[in-house]
């Protein structure tokens, strides 16, 4: 059997407020399981979920040390217009757009301080 990562859980501690914001930034929309949790189906069989039923592990000022990866087919003018375009629907501004190891690439946080990466697709 194989075994690959097809659930993605993100923590937040206000559940409408990280929907609007991801929605917002994706375009998508929610499948709504519950007060505190909704999900989106990304791909067939993929899952990115939104968790707000653990207050004790969002605090005001967390510590976050991974990053939701993004790759997208887009030119360094699109990637910037992009950060941009985030950073208007209530993204915040961590590390701008610029070349690193993966290509050009940028940083933002969601509202509760998760991490965000977008880099080009190879």
């Amino acid at each position: 059997m194989k075994i690959v990562p097809n659930y993605f859980l993100i923590y937040v501690s206000d559940i409408a407020r990280a929907r609007a914001f991801y929605e917002s930034i994706f375009a998508i929309e929610a499948t709504p399981l519950g007060a505190r949790y909704v999900q989106y189906e990304i791909a067939p069989g993929v899952l990115f979920s939104l968790w707000a039923g653990k207050p004790d592990v969002v605090s005001d000022n967390p510590s976050r040390t991974t990053e939701l990866g993004i790759a997208i087919a887009a030119d360094n003018g699109e990637m910037d217009r992009l950060h941009e375009e985030w950073l208007a629907k209530g993204a915040t501004f961590l590390e701008p757009p610029h070349q690193d190891a993966f290509g050009y690439t940028f940083v933002v946080a969601d509202p509760d301080g998760n991490l965000i990466r977008v880099s080009p697709a190879d």
